[in-house]
């Protein structure tokens, strides 16, 4: 039985619907109807409502720090029901960069890529304690685009994920995202250092993000139809195995492809 790991930062029902949020919903459970064993992980946003979403805290998960540019940050994993599914999610919580971390349009904020490097080394952690090693992790949205390079270079020893094929969905929805400056001090961790970011611009933008995460996957898919030039040229450019967009009936496209990997 095929183990995948799915990492998304929208998911309905919990938060409004959007092409991401509604993939974020439905790719996991047409992988598990398929019959692969699957695990879910999205940030704890501050829309979302525990109550009513009947979330709790894991409290052997929980406790954790992840230090990011030499700063201290509580690392909390909520967990949760999709109704009328069996699919568990998996919530990483942190009060300054999930809670704070819309205003009341539900735009972002500041400090987004910071937000989506302890995202991103969180699931990892997390992963790191639930002992549950994937055979395939499907990363989904830009916020999971941190994933692939610390697997690879950061976490490649460690036994939960350093085997697993890595994926990554490329969506066009990425217009309204700022990075900081000086991010890539940020996102530096363990092999992880400025010096191998060099290929990069030093002031890291959204198309450098993509790219990131592209040549740190094993595989690419178009997430959505008719992606950006931009983000084609990238792909193009890498030389990543790519699976062009697959549309509504995408199960046993996206399940061929993670066996080619």
């Amino acid at each position: 039985m095929k183990k995948v790991l799915f990492i998304n930062h929208e998911i309905s029902p919990f938060v409004p619907d959007s092409e991401l949020s509604i993939m974020g919903r439905s790719l996991p459970q047409a992988i598990q109807d398929s019959g692969c064993e699957i695990r879910t992980f999205m940030p704890k946003w501050g829309n979302i409502n525990e109550r009513r979403g009947q979330l709790h805290e894991v409290q052997r998960l929980s406790g954790m720090n992840i230090i990011i540019n030499d700063t201290d940050h509580p690392l909390i994993i909520k967990v949760a029901s999709i109704p009328q599914t069996k699919i568990q999610v998996y919530f990483i919580d942190n009060e300054e960069y999930f809670i704070k971390a819309k205003s009341e349009d539900d735009v972002p904020t500041t400090s987004c890529g910071e937000r989506a490097i302890f995202f991103a080394r969180g699931v990892i952690e997390t992963m790191k304690k639930l002992r549950w090693s994937p055979d395939v992790i499907h990363c989904q949205g830009w916020m999971s685009a941190f994933v692939p390079l610390y697997i690879k270079h950061a976490y490649q020893d460690e036994p939960s994920v350093c085997n697993a094929k890595i994926v990554s969905s490329l969506f066009n929805s990425t217009e309204d995202i700022t990075l900081e400056d000086d991010l890539k001090h940020r996102i530096a961790f363990k092999d992880v250092t400025v010096d191998t970011l060099s290929d990069y611009s030093d002031d890291f933008t959204m198309t450098d993000l993509v790219r990131l995460a592209i040549q740190n996957s094993d595989g690419v898919i178009a997430g959505s139809a008719n992606l950006k030039d931009s983000i084609m040229k990238e792909v193009e450019a890498s030389g990543t195995k790519f699976l062009p967009y697959a549309g509504e009936d995408f199960k046993d496209a996206y399940l061929d492809f993670y066996d080619t990997l």
